[in-house]
Formats: structure tokens, C-alpha cells, sequence
């Protein structure tokens, strides 16, 4: 079973260097290509074509509309690639700091287009998984500190020994249907409320 094409959303208010890139696009096989030339209310529109990859084309970006497309990457959470034909190193790094999957100074070649779409898929994926497992590792040490907090807890107003705390978590966990952490942080938060 084939995969659904892509959506590209073409950002650009200049309709021949649209073209340029369309025609790119649509020359690699990928015929679902939505053009946004009005750059008003832009996140709304972008939120409503709900493309699979945006491409932004601007051709002397100033710092506001630098910034507006920055926002824009930060928000939509999809593989953006930005032309621009000048740059400098502070909005080189602003790009890469908002996300822009691929940000390309004086290189709008329909040539281009594919392996710089391609590249730019493939940095985005392994952004995201990157992100993720960040996530998942910050959670399991949040995780694993209100457990700590929690086994202090019971070890003091019971008695217990540390072993006997993450086993009596442990328990209730089970008998709850949730997880130790879940547990811990409900003892955690009960301990604040009665201390």
C-alpha cells in the first residue's frame, strides 16, 4: 500500500517565484501543492490547508516578517523549509532556533527543490524523535523523583524501610490499575495538602 501524497503549502507573494518552486514540486512527483500568496491571517490559513510540508519563499525578509515566519514554524509543527535570497548569521540561528527544517540562502533552483524537500522531511523526522525521547527521559525523571519523594514519605509516617515503600507504591499501583509514578505523585500532592 502506497503512501498519500504529500500536501505542500507554497508560501510566497511573488506569483513568478512561486512558479519556480511549484513547477520544482510538481516536476518530483508531488501534485498536491497549495500556493498562499496573501500573507495576512497566515497561521489560520496554514492551520486550514493542513499541509504535510511547508515551503516559505521570501525574498528580502525584513526582521518582522522573519520573525511572523518563525512563529509560524514554532506553531505548525511540520517539516518548513524557508528561502530567503540574503541572510545573516543572527537570522541563520533565529531559523534554527523556531525549527526551520531547512533554511536556504540565494538557491531557488527548480532543480533544487526535491533534495532540499527531501532533506528537509528527513531533518524534521529526526528532530522529532529526537524531541520526543527528550520528553519521555525528562518525564521518567520527574517520574523517578516524586517516587523518591513519595518513598520518603511513607518511610517516615510508617516506619518502613525504603524497599518496603516502592513496594507498598508498587501495590497500590497494581491494585489501581496505574502507574507508580501516578501513585507517588496523588501521595505527594495528599502529603502537601496535610502537612
Amino acid at each position: 500500500m502506497s503512501e498519500p501524497p504529500l500536501h505542500v503549502l507554497l508560501i510566497d507573494d511573488n506569483a513568478v517565484r512561486a512558479s519556480v518552486i511549484e513547477g520544482g514540486l510538481r516536476e518530483a512527483g508531488h501534485q498536491r501543492v497549495t500556493v498562499v500568496s496573501q500573507m495576512r491571517h497566515l497561521l489560520r490559513q496554514i492551520v486550514e490547508a493542513d499541509p504535510d510540508v511547508i515551503f516559505i519563499d521570501l525574498e528580502n525578509p525584513n526582521r518582522d516578517v522573519l520573525e511572523q515566519m518563525f512563529q509560524v514554524s514554532r506553531s505548525v509543527h511540520r517539516p518548513v523549509v524557508m528561502f530567503v535570497d540574503q541572510s545573516d548569521k543572527a537570522a541563520t540561528e533565529a531559523a534554527i532556533d523556531a525549527g526551520v527544517s531547512a533554511y536556504v540562502v540565494n538557491g531557488l533552483r527548480k532543480e533544487r527543490v526535491k533534495p532540499i524537500l527531501d532533506m528537509a522531511i528527513s531533518r524534521f523526522n529526526a528532530f522529532h524523535r529526537l524531541r520526543e525521547e527528550l520528553d519521555r527521559t525528562k518525564q521518567a525523571l520527574e517520574d523517578r523523583k516524586c517516587i523518591d519523594k513519595a518513598k520518603g514519605i511513607l518511610m517516615r509516617s510508617k516506619g518502613i524501610s525504603e524497599e518496603e515503600a516502592y513496594a507498598l507504591l508498587r501495590r497500590t499501583a497494581m491494585n489501581e490499575s496505574r502507574r507508580v509514578a501516578d501513585v507517588a505523585r496523588s501521595l505527594v500532592t495528599a502529603a502537601k495538602l496535610l502537612g
